[in-house]
């Protein structure tokens, strides 16, 4: 094999090229394999707090660890939960290294063409936030107000969207930086991930609340294409976990408030 050859299959592999189903059709999940077996492999995330965390023990937990292990409970079998990357997660599916994805993946149309998605259990809102003292009710009120953004990100090209003539975006280098301007009152208002939020709020308490809301995206629970009976079950485990409360009380564990709206409601 000449070099160049080998370094490309290197490279190839490095990337999940083989185990992402390049090279053949993806592995379809088994829901009577996964019931006689006792046990269903569940691919997450242990890098995204508080989605994805490991605890005191080095064990998985957060938000995705606990639907896991609610849908394996629904499943009647054990939760394995699989450690996995952002970049890995679906060839990890997709090989049948893992038999669902319960890894804060946002349904976008271009992974709905490589992996079908459940009806959303999860989502994330990209807000304004800021001092609870402050009225702002919407994009309007922004006028004459500092706000901190994260320069290039989601919530920098939402608020630049909407903010009026007179609003005072600064920008910062990371989310941290952007916090710390809130924090210390250099400024009132933040555009920020609920995810981060939350993190904020366990800091300062009931010091800061959401003004008004600026984008959001679902997240779907994934399966390979072809794994119909086990996407039914899926989609049904959804649909009981949002009617009895089930998600509510994750949402609230973990993100300090209820399941939003947004998820409620998306199909």
């Amino acid at each position: 094999m000449n070099m160049k050859l080998n370094r490309r299959l290197f490279t190839l592999i490095a990337a999940g090229a083989f185990s992402a189903g390049l090279f053949g059709p993806a592995l379809a999940a088994d829901l009577e394999a996964i019931e006689s077996a006792g046990t269903v492999k569940v691919g997450m995330l242990v890098d995204f707090p508080p989605f994805g965390i490991l605890d005191a023990s080095g064990q998985p937990d957060g938000y995705d660890a606990d639907v896991a292990k609610a849908l394996a409970e629904y499943l009647g079998v054990e939760a394995q939960i699989v450690p996995v990357t952002g970049p890995n997660r679906i060839p990890y599916l997709l090989s049948g290294q893992v038999d669902v994805l319960v890894a804060s993946l946002g349904i976008t149309e271009e992974r709905a063409q490589k992996v079908d998605f459940s009806k959303p259990y999860a989502g994330i809102s990209i807000a304004v936030y800021g001092d609870a003292g402050v009225q702002v009710a919407d994009a309007a009120a922004l006028a004459g107000q500092s706000i901190a953004v994260t320069r290039a990100s989601t919530q920098d090209t939402g608020v630049t969207g909407v903010a009026p003539e007179g609003t005072d975006i600064r920008r910062f280098d990371d989310d941290a930086s952007s916090v710390q301007a809130l924090m210390s009152g250099q400024v009132k208002l933040i555009g920020l991930s609920n995810v981060v939020m939350s993190q904020v709020t366990q800091a300062a308490g009931d010091r800061f609340d959401k003004k008004f809301d600026l984008s959001s995206q679902v997240q779907g629970i994934a399966v390979a294409p072809g794994s119909d009976a086990l996407l039914e079950k899926v989609d049904a485990f959804v649909a009981e976990a949002k009617a009895d409360g089930t998600l509510d009380h994750i949402h609230q564990k973990w993100l300090g408030e209820p399941l939003p709206d947004f998820v409620k409601t998306a199909e």
